[in-house]
């Protein structure tokens, strides 16, 4: 049974906003796909628990939370995204459009419908575009086949996402939003492990940089003898 539908923007005040902290301390995520794919559903049920079956059309709303990870509270925030990635010639205009979304976030998701096999091929060209921006193959990118529950209409079979993600280099599972609400905290979990992780090490090397070489001590023997020709010389 399908819920009512319930897509005023009340639903999202229960998101509170985090306290902004230091740089650094928060982990900054985007979840990218194509239209009715389900990414507004699954960042509400990652923070909220709650599932939700009815959106209107997102214009790219930011959702900030602190989220206990391993012991700690992490300041998150994820970025919506609006579902106008397609297929087409125009499709490196469109994506230019999320360029800005896409330079600011640190890890992403890209989300696809098991039940739409044109939101399977939105991926390759978004991971292309996300890579162009961020060419450190460090930064995560996770691919989410979402909708699995609906295995009757299944357009995209799990090995071709698995294929995909292989191929490009990146890590894939299939979730259901609707479903599985452990399956998408593990997801967002994972992929603030592995925003912390590069950012731990992203400070590490900047440290490591900082720190000035102390310079080796003079070899007094070698200034005496240096010294001693320096005064033969003035002899002479």
């Amino acid at each position: 049974m399908r819920p009512p539908s319930m897509s005023q923007p009340f639903l999202l005040a229960p998101i509170a906003e985090c306290v902004p902290g230091p740089p650094g301390a928060q982990v900054r995520l985007a979840v990218l796909g194509a239209r009715g794919v389900g990414k507004s559903a699954m960042i509400v049920r990652f923070l909220t628990k709650r599932f939700i079956g009815d959106y209107e059309p997102n214009t790219g709303n930011l959702y900030s939370r602190l989220v206990h990870l391993e012991g700690d509270h992490v300041a998150v925030q994820i970025q919506d995204t609006p579902g106008c990635i397609q297929v087409q010639e125009d499709c490196v205009q469109v994506l230019d459009s999320l360029s800005r979304c896409v330079k600011w976030a640190e890890g992403f998701l890209l989300v696809y419908s098991i039940t739409d096999y044109s939101s399977y091929q939105s991926v390759r060209p978004l991971y292309q575009h996300i890579r162009k921006v961020h060419p450190d193959a460090r930064t995560p990118i996770i691919i989410v086949g979402n909708k699995a529950d609906l295995l009757h209409a299944r357009q995209v079979q799990a090995k071709e996402g698995l294929q995909l993600a292989n191929e490009l280099g990146s890590l894939f599972l299939e979730i259901s939003t609707s479903d599985d609400s452990q399956g998408v905290c593990d997801v967002f979990q994972y992929l603030c492990k592995e925003v912390s992780k590069l950012q731990h090490a992203g400070s590490t090397d900047r440290r490591r940089s900082s720190i000035i070489p102390r310079p080796k001590s003079p070899n007094m023997q070698d200034l005496k003898r240096r010294f001693k020709q320096a005064l033969s010389s003035k002899v002479k």
